[in-house]
């Protein structure tokens, strides 16, 4: 029996091994520091190394992959000082998106947003972090979009890509991931009741604590690495 050989096009092929590429990066698949085999990627993906490329640029262009002179792209490993810049940008681009969504949205934007919160809420239920982690990032975009300010989304856009990863392993605690669902409620009543204040400092709060855990886990994790490096070492 012959394999059927299925033509997609360029664009919607550069799309989707983007998008695989990213969730990878994003749900920890491909490790921070890691180095992109593309022999390996090109057969977990069924592709040829020319869309693994411009996906493997393009993500270098969102800050989730650094490309190394004689190393290839690696997975980018943000450090401390990375990570509180990062956020203390993100809560500004945050709290005036939620300001201006909370005085612009829409009737039709708000009942899409608030189905999309109770997806997400099915999802907490259900513990499956990565559909919850999905509908998040829909829900945050959703709210920015309802901002209608082009330069602001597109800035958004661009400087929460480099917090995508930091975000998702920060709910892989389950209190913290319960206090981030009860965050989530906030900001929809926020929404709804069309108050500014109340949604940008209830997105704030929620960046603020987003920082807080990341930057426990990054120290953790360093902490780890070097002990292993040292038991190493000695054996």
């Amino acid at each position: 029996m012959t394999a059927e050989i299925l033509s997609i096009p360029r664009a919607a092929l550069h799309n989707q091994v983007t998008h695989r590429l990213r969730q990878m990066l994003v749900e920890n698949q491909i490790a921070p520091g890691a180095k992109l085999n593309e022999r390996t990627l090109c057969e977990a993906l069924n592709i040829s190394r020319t869309p693994l490329r411009e996906a493997i640029k393009a993500l270098a262009a969102e800050g989730l992959v650094e490309l190394l002179p004689n190393r290839g792209a690696v997975a980018v490993a943000l450090t401390e000082a990375d990570v509180r810049n990062t956020f203390e940008v993100m809560a500004g681009l945050e709290s005036q998106s939620g300001m201006l969504a909370a005085q612009r949205i829409t009737d039709t934007e708000l009942n899409e947003i608030r189905a999309l919160h109770l997806e997400m809420m099915a999802a907490h239920v259900r513990r499956d972090l990565s559909t919850y982690y999905r509908l998040n990032a829909v829900i945050h975009r959703a709210i920015n979009a309802a901002a209608k300010n082009p330069v602001l989304s597109s800035t958004y856009d661009q400087v929460n890509a480099r917090l995508q990863a930091l975000r998702f392993r920060s709910n892989q605690d389950e209190d913290k991931w319960n206090k981030a669902m009860a965050e989530h409620t906030q900001m929809i009543d926020a929404l709804q009741a069309r108050d500014a204040p109340a949604l940008r400092d209830v997105l704030l709060k929620h960046l603020e604590n987003k920082r807080d855990v990341v930057i426990a886990q990054l120290l953790a994790q360093q902490t780890n690495a070097t002990v292993t490096t040292k038991q190493t070492r000695k054996a």
